[in-house]
């Protein structure tokens, strides 16, 4: 059943429509103009709207604006006359769900509502998925290093600088350079990964900037790079420290042009991508060494952000391990475990060479191998730390 919202002048039209509609057991509520219709939505919650065109004191194109400028999740049936189709057709330009001419053809009518309610489960289930996702890759913790990095990345994210995350490894650059994305104009676009320590030096140019059929010999059709499938989104290059030379060339020349050019081609594609960089390495040290490129590390390094080690956190240690509770016991479909306040302890005690990512996988060791509560001998007998 769907609570909606029907705005029209005619008396004989909402009458038909709250009928028929009404019949089908849903909801409806009655406006005869425009600011009225506007008043009703701002005050309820209304699964679709139903709008005449042509009204008195504001028309109906004025009205879906001002409702979309309030929700713009809720579809906008548009209601026109023979004389309106083109009014209706910029009508959808400017964002209604859809538009049923008069006289109305009532089982268009409900076909219409119906398809407007599963948009509306469309868009709901992908909050949630996109919910589930940002939980997933949530940055955990409070310490003032930890908010130092939430902070800056609150202020750059909405630019389209590029960005250099250092840290060891383990830390969480990339969840860094997620969240750079999620917050930034480009979140509905392509987030393209590319880990460049794991790339024969070989093929990197072809995974970076795509290929031509016949290019080298396993080459058998065309492919699309990471730089053009990242189009209008953000490409992350992670250990970028470890990308040869030849290739460091190319990139340099992408973001000095926004250009890049397949192998085995001549022609040039233009590409509008935002760079995040990550590495584990002092870059400043491999320039001296000569394996990077000192203009590159320029280009690429416009904001550092540099990602604490754990054991520069130690005080997020409880929320951390509350946190992975949660996480791996849904994963293993069991209630959460207890954590004792001296296991706690014990766990801030060791060295975390690994960082968080092997913080949550002594916690889920720990998780396996105790039964409802993890103690402080249990972290000293199964967690193996290291004396710092």
């Amino acid at each position: 059943m769907a609570n909606i919202l029907v705005i029209d002048d005619e008396k004989s039209i909402r009458n038909t429509l709250q009928e028929i509609l009404e019949y089908e057991n849903h909801k409806v509520n009655l406006a005869i103009k425009g600011p009225e219709g506007i008043d009703l939505f701002k005050k309820n919650e209304f699964d679709v709207v139903l709008c005449d065109i042509k009204m008195p004191e504001m028309d109906g194109i004025e009205v879906l604006e001002r409702i979309l400028e309030i929700s713009n999740d809720v579809p906008v049936i548009m209601i026109s006359g023979h004389g309106n189709i083109d009014t209706a057709v910029e009508a959808i330009k400017k964002g209604a769900y859809d538009f049923i001419e008069k006289p109305l053809d009532l089982n268009r009518l409900l076909v219409t509502v119906r398809n407007a309610m599963e948009r509306i489960d469309l868009v709901t289930q992908t909050k949630v998925l996109k919910k589930k996702v940002s939980k997933t890759y949530d940055i955990v913790g409070e310490s003032p290093a930890i908010r130092n990095v939430k902070e800056m990345i609150e202020k750059v994210a909405p630019t389209d600088a590029r960005i250099l995350i250092t840290g060891s490894s383990g830390t969480g650059k990339e969840l860094v350079a997620r969240w750079l994305h999620e917050k930034s104009e480009r979140a509905s676009k392509p987030f393209v990964e590319v880990n460049c320590a794991a790339i024969p030096s070989e093929l990197i140019e072809s995974e970076l900037f795509g290929h031509e059929k016949g290019a080298f010999t396993s080459a058998h059709k065309q492919r699309k790079g990471k730089f053009e499938q990242a189009d209008g989104g953000t490409i992350f290059l992670d250990e970028i420290g470890d990308m040869s030379l030849a290739a460091q060339a190319k990139v340099l020349r992408a973001l000095q042009e926004n250009k890049i050019t397949r192998v085995g081609s001549d022609k040039d594609i233009i590409v509008n991508v935002r760079v995040i960089a990550a590495t584990n390495k002092s870059l400043k040290e491999e320039i001296t060494k000569k394996t990077f490129r000192e203009d590159l590390y320029h280009r690429i390094s416009v904001i550092l952000i540099n990602v604490p080690t754990l054991n520069e956190r130690l005080e997020d240690i409880n929320l951390l391990a509350d946190y992975f509770n949660e996480q791996i016991c849904n994963e293993y479909g069991r209630q959460k475990v207890k954590i004792t306040n001296d296991a706690v302890e014990e766990l801030k005690k060791i060295n975390w060479t690994g960082n968080i990512r092997e913080f949550r996988n002594v916690l889920e060791r720990l998780i396996i191998l105790c039964d409802k509560e993890i103690t402080g001998k249990n972290v000293i007998d199964f967690a193996q730390p290291i004396s710092k």
